[in-house]
């Protein structure tokens, strides 16, 4: 030893951290860093509870010294880069290092009082059984490469402890509290907005939809694997069908990854890590409280280690009772409380609205339609009845899912791991009067028929069947299966991977109370007033066994099935000054299809009849390859004045799909570390999203047209009748985008534990696949917008020749002379959009009253988001708009986490943004909730209270509602955005979790 520099400290240290003075040793080749505090080493074998995130490898190891006091030898060049999974449970120091370092290239080695971490040597790689630690593997999301973080890439990890004291029972729920994330898209209260595929999720699964890009547009994975995709033509991956308790850590990557990952990669990349290391038992119980509805939860895992290998299994259970429209007064289509609302309910009530020669005439209320005589009837008149009555605001859902991985080494360096996801949802929601909703006929020979203009014909009756049958409900269950398993071989240096993945889901569904057609029109033609059908009342006047009679249903299922197989390896390539250049190579074959089943149809015939299944594309198969290059150009050892560390990685992809061809995207990302505590970060790449299923339909090959009046400002009448074109337009291809980013992270040697993230971020996306159908009503109010698809003088022969062809759908009374514009709503490459903004995140960290105390918050800012339907409209700026991702979403939060007692406090801030959907644009507030949570770690050590920890949580605490907008959703109105807030108020829940 030849000592460099010395000094003095309290509890111990490690290299590079700017917490104290050290000792430079010579130990072989490798130069380390020793603290002197040979007083706190006589602490180093007690076992401490730990509450470390997964995070910088060389935090943590601080934290571990902070924590203990022991006595830590490490380099600063040997930890950088490195990232350490997240470490929860009591453990000595060496245990605890042991866990930080699994499957790095590092080992821990004692050395007197000292534990000194050192380079694995090439001949002795441990394999993670036998290190008997961590993460299955150190694989941070945003590079294949092992053990390193992904060069100028920012990486959001919400760890286990996050999730813990977030108070969340579910997965979706946590992720859809993260700033990046849009609501929009497939989730529990978004189907009615029929935006963004939320017009596909029958089955009420919830999607995560980074930037509001589209849930098409963010890659979900489970442990680096793709599950099964849910939905309708596997629209989305369903978050609900991961067992929160299985959940090491989530790490989301906000950027585009397709030269890694493949198609969907476009705003990014959510990984959810399970606890595949978990040793020991864990049980919890969770019950919570709303206004209108209460949530169970109960869930357990297990884990078991053995010197060559180890297994887990967790299952989670979760019930939620449905919340009603009525708990909820801005649900509705009578909007009149509110300042600013109006009533728009529909003209489909009980008691009806009779039709008559072109008159409307409003049944009178308080009589049974068996004395109703013509002098009752006022023309012009109609009743008027909010479509949301009985029905739900969520669902009833219940949910069992089922998760576990192993590891088992066969031989030296050889390993064989398997794991399995298997969720089963059930679901139960009273739906809006929709499909009932249509013209009866009542023949003159029907014992209650009325005559109010005496012409002795059949008269017309808008009516509401919900008195009769109550609300039209849709009922189903959802399966999901996914299960991988493959091989992994160390030689030297170098990791050698090849598994297969099976995943599929299906999903079945019913829907109850709907009028089948053919058995009402006979009972309407009955002549005995005991069973003929009586629709000229006040309420439910027909005989219960002719009401059930028409009770019809419909019943459809489909499957989406996927198979899959990956070889890769990676390792150091070369060496270079300042370490190995490390080298990552993969191959991918997957195919995938959906199917439709036969759906049986109770609503139109006598007796159900079995329909054919909706046409689907032929199965999909892609093959891929790709290549990952990381090249260190510069480490702290090098002595380089203005360059600490240097890191730049390259990566490409190329990919074949049976369906449309071949698609190649590179990406570049960039690390500079100046100094210690400042990292310089930049990436840009191209990515891709492969057109679905449903997008291919043969089906929708065929447009589809009606005609509607739609509201005009530069009409004279404010009326213009337009012809809308509906289906897809052939030979569609995927979308593409280009996106770049630059940021920094700072964490100050000064100051030890602040920490700020910036990352500004671009992304111009292109030929964007879709149809802005959801906006017909916006049409001609926001014109410009919509331009180019727009055709405001169109040829009346082309107009007529539409009307007289096989596509054409009357549902309004509308002529073709009457027809001035035709507007092309199919679904295409139609849209160019570009996005930009800052991601941020400030935080502060810092022991306080024998615990840690952590500051912080953290957010995205879009500072433009604009859209052009096609290459040569105008761009329009969407940002801050109904249906739109807002400017300004932030979380900010406080918490402290001791040995025994924790708390958490966090602000969510959604900014307001204006509703667009009328001619005068309205102003829609900010929302701003509260979470809170306490809990409590019993201080029984022994016995059946040993380690127990109560918490207490409430989501909402202040019970904000949302900010109330009149939110015109096409067939209906409501008085909220359920993409931007959420009905459920609120929650109050109390958790007990216990580990053996």
């Amino acid at each position: 030893m030849s000592p460099k520099r010395s000094a003095r400290c309290g509890r111990g240290g490690i290299s590079g951290m700017g917490l104290c003075g050290y000792h430079l040793v010579q130990l072989g080749v490798s130069a380390v860093a020793m603290c002197m505090a040979m007083p706190a080493c006589a602490q180093s074998g007690e076992r401490q509870q730990y509450d470390l995130p997964a995070q910088d490898l060389a935090r943590s190891v601080r934290d571990v010294v902070d924590q203990s006091g022991a006595t830590i030898v490490a380099s600063a060049d040997m930890l950088g880069g490195l990232r350490a999974p997240a470490l929860r449970g009591d453990f000595t120091p060496e245990q605890a290092l042991a866990r930080l370092i699994a499957n790095t290239p590092l080992m821990v080695a004692r050395v007197g009082d000292a534990l000194v971490l050192q380079h694995v040597p090439a001949d002795r790689v441990q394999s993670s059984a036998a290190a008997g630690a961590g993460d299955d593997e150190i694989l941070v999301t945003g590079t294949r490469i092992r053990g390193r973080a992904p060069a100028g890439a920012a990486v959001t990890t919400i760890d286990r402890r996050d999730i813990e004291q977030s108070g969340y029972g579910t997965t979706q729920q946590i992720l859809q509290a993260l700033p990046q994330n849009f609501g929009g898209g497939p989730n529990e209260t978004t189907i009615e907005t029929n935006r963004g595929n939320a017009s596909l999720n029958q089955n009420y699964g919830s999607g995560v939809n980074l930037r509001g890009l589209g849930t098409g547009s963010t890659l979900a994975l489970l442990n680096g694997e793709r599950p099964p995709m849910a939905g309708f033509a596997g629209a989305f991956t369903d978050l609900s069908m991961i067992p929160t308790i299985s959940i090491q850590r989530i790490e989301i990557l906000p950027d585009g990854a397709s030269a890694l990952y493949g198609s969907d990669a476009v705003a990014g990349v959510v990984n959810i890590i399970p606890r595949t290391q978990f040793e020991g038992l864990e049980a919890t119980a969770r019950y919570g409280l709303a206004d209108g509805f209460d949530e169970l939860q109960a869930g357990a895992i297990g884990g078991k280690r053995w010197q060559s290998g180890n297994f887990v299994i967790a299952y989670d259970f979760y019930r939620r009772d449905r919340l009603a429209v009525a708990d909820r007064s801005y649900i509705s289509e009578d909007l009149r409380r509110f300042d600013g609302g109006g009533d728009y309910r529909a003209n489909y009530a009980n008691p009806g609205t009779i039709v008559s020669g072109g008159q409307t005439f409003a049944i009178p209320a308080g009589q049974d339609g068996g004395n109703l005589a013509a002098s009752d009837l006022a023309a012009g008149t109609q009743n008027l009845q909010d479509q949301w009555l009985g029905a739900d605001a969520l669902p009833f859902q219940e949910r069992h899912a089922l998760f576990a991985a192993m590891q088992q080494e066969l031989a030296p360096n050889l390993e064989f791991y398997a794991q399995a996801l298997f969720g089963s949802r059930q679901f139960d929601r009273r739906l809006r009067a929709s499909s009932n909703n249509a013209l009866r006929t009542v023949p003159v020979t029907n014992p209650f028929y009325i005559d109010p203009i005496g012409t002795n014909q059949p008269i017309q009756v808008r009516y509401s069947f919900v008195e009769d049958l109550g609300p039209e409900t849709l009922r189903g269950r959802s399966e999901a299966l996914g299960a991988s398993s493959g091989l992994r071989l160390d030689v030297g240096k170098w990791s050698f991977d090849a598994h297969a993945t099976y995943g599929t889901q299906r999903e079945d569904s019913v829907f109850y109370n709907r009028v089948n057609t053919a058995r009402l029109a006979a009972a309407l033609a009955d002549t005995n007033p005991a069973t003929a059908y009586n629709l000229l009342g006040d309420g439910a006047n027909t005989n219960p066994i002719t009401i059930d009679s028409i009770r019809g249903s419909t019943s459809d299922s489909g499957r989406y099935t996927m198979v899959s197989g990956l070889v890769r390896a990676d390792g150091p390539l070369f060496r270079l000054p300042a370490g190995d250049a490390q080298l990552a190579l993969g191959g991918e074959y997957r195919h995938e299809r959906f199917r439709d089943s036969p759906a049986i149809s109770d609503t139109t015939t006598l007796t159900p009849v079995e329909l054919a299944p909706t046409p689907m594309p032929d199965p999909r198969r892609v093959t891929a390859g790709y290549a990952e290059l990381l090249l260190p150009l510069a480490a702290p050892d090098l002595g380089l004045v203005g360059v600490r560390r240097l890191d730049l990685s390259a990566a490409v992809r190329f990919e074949h799909y049976s369906d449309f061809g071949d698609t190649t995207n590179p990406k570049l990302g960039l690390s500079w570390q100046p100094f210690e505590g400042l990292t310089l970060r930049g990436t840009w790449g191209t990515s891709f999203r492969a057109p679905t299923f449903n997008d291919l339909r043969p089906d929708l090959a065929s447009p589809l047209q009606f005609a509607i009046g739609l509201t005009d400002p530069t009409s004279p009448t404010g009326i213009t009748y337009a012809l809308i074109l509906r289906g897809t337009v052939p030979d569609l291809g995927p979308e593409r985008a280009t996106s770049w980013t630059a940021g920094f992270d700072f964490e100050p040697s000064f100051l030890a534990g602040l920490t700020a993230r910036l990352t500004y971020f671009d992304i111009d996306y292109r030929d964007r696949i879709a149809s802005p159908a959801s906006e017909t009503l916006n049409f001609l109010i926001n014109r410009a917008t919509y331009a180019s698809i727009i055709d405001a003088s169109p040829d009346p022969a082309t107009v007529a020749a539409y009307f007289s062809g096989p596509g054409y759908v009357a549902l309004f009374p509308i002529t073709a002379s009457q027809v001035t514009t035709i507007i092309d709503a199919r679904t295409q490459n139609l849209a160019r959009q570009n996005l930009n903004g800052f991601d941020f995140d400030l935080a502060y960290r810092s022991e306080f009253a024998d615990g840690s105390l952590e500051v912080g918050v953290g957010g995205s800012w879009l500072s433009g988001f604009r859209q052009a339907l096609t290459g040569d409209a105008p761009e329009i700026d969407i940002l801050d708009t109904l249906g739109n991702p807002v400017d300004l979403r932030f979380r900010s939060r406080a918490s402290y986490s001791g040995k025994r007692f924790g708390a958490a406090l966090v602000v969510n801030y959604v900014d307001g943004y204006e509703n667009r959907s009328d001619a005068v644009p309205q102003q829609v507030d900010a929302w701003v909730t509260v979470d809170a949570q306490l809990s409590y770690r019993l201080a029984a050590d022994h016995g059946p209270l040993a380690g127990t920890t109560l918490a207490l949580s409430a989501s909402n605490l202040l019970d904000n509602d949302p900010p109330f907008t009149v939110n015109n959703l096409g067939l209906t109105t409501i008085g909220y955005d359920p993409e931007n807030a959420s009905p459920v108020g609120r929650v109050v829940a109390l958790q007990v979790t216990k580990t053996w």
